[in-house]
């Protein structure tokens, strides 16, 4: 008899355990939860902040509990390609970020996060088509991008309100041309750019030549009017020269004779291979044989300034 009231005892036991267990559940911080009997919600928990985050209890096997994220949810579209007003084909990619604001609402017409992303997808394409394909390319790419995205976020946010959901943020992360228009875009605006390349060379060199042309003139002029001052300046030295020389000579003409014929051994006679064959009794070494400088007396023989005794030798002389 006390074998079979324990045992009754452990089982009852396990099954107010059992059904303790299955009566009580949690609903954490960043969770909402919908308490279901029989498939009709009953209540909505931790979706509004009446009610509060904790331990709450249910009728076993007659209700169960559906909990939904109540965090920010990320949504990634994929790449997809539109046409502008200005007849381009741009490649958006963007993405979303949503919560859930009404479970209730979100669990009647969706139910799971699965379905809420592709009804959130076909939103946003649609409004992205939308909206882009009244814009031009310049006005997507930098003119009005931040409106055009406010404006999409608005227009999604319209449609997700059904759903129990707000788009809280939604970006265009890239906005390209295809990769084939890509590539024509390319060449054209490396044309363009060799272009004025070329333009820009061209203006170089004509300003170039300009500028040359004037220097050169301006050089011709110069030199032209330098060398015009330098015939002036050679002239009126020539003549200083002369008019010095002559005032010399009127004052001391043997003084004068003697300077003369300095200069002319000195200049005549310069270099280490300097070579004059000429006869030592010329005017030219007068100076030599007369200090006076008067010359020398013929002799008999009748060649004038050299000694009979030499007078049978045909001696030049060498003078360096």
């Amino acid at each position: 008899m006390n074998q079979a009231l324990r045992t009754g005892l452990i089982v009852v036991a396990a099954i107010v355990a059992i059904g303790l267990y299955a009566s009580v559940f949690v609903v954490g911080q960043m969770q909402q939860a919908l308490v279901l009997q029989f498939g009709r919600v009953r209540a909505v928990l931790n979706a509004t902040g009446e009610e509060k985050p904790g331990l709450y209890f249910k009728i076993p096997f007659a209700e169960t509990v559906v909990t939904f994220d109540k965090r920010v949810l990320d949504l990634d579209l994929p790449v997809q390609t539109i046409l502008t007003a200005d007849r381009q084909n741009l490649e958006v990619d963007a993405f979303a970020r949503y919560r859930i604001l009404d479970p209730l609402r979100f669990y009647q017409s969706v139910g799971n996060i699965n379905i809420a992303n592709q009804r959130l997808q076909s939103f946003t394409n649609s409004s992205l088509r939308s909206v882009l394909a009244r814009s031009t390319r310049d006005a997507i790419v930098k003119n009005e991008r931040g409106q055009l995205m406010h404006n999409i976020q608005e227009d999604v946010n319209r449609q997700a309100r059904a759903l129990g959901i707000e788009i809280v943020d939604l970006r265009m992360t890239r906005v390209d041309l295809p990769a084939q228009n890509s590539a024509a875009v390319y060449r054209r605006m490396k044309t363009e750019r060799e272009r004025e390349a070329a333009d820009i060379r061209a203006n170089g060199e004509q300003a170039a030549a300009t500028i040359r042309a004037k220097a050169d003139r301006e050089v011709t002029v110069i030199l032209a009017e330098a060398t015009q001052k330098s015939e002036q300046l050679r002239g009126q030295g020539d003549a200083d020269k002369n008019r010095i020389l002559a005032d010399a000579f009127a004052k001391d003409r043997d003084f004068f004779a003697f300077y003369r014929s300095m200069q002319a051994y000195e200049t005549g006679l310069k270099g280490p291979d300097t070579r004059l064959v000429i006869s030592p009794n010329t005017d030219f070494f007068r100076y030599f044989s007369d200090p006076k400088g008067q010359g020398v007396q013929a002799p008999a023989n009748g060649r004038p300034g050299q000694d009979p005794a030499a007078a049978t030798g045909s001696t030049a002389g060498a003078a360096r």
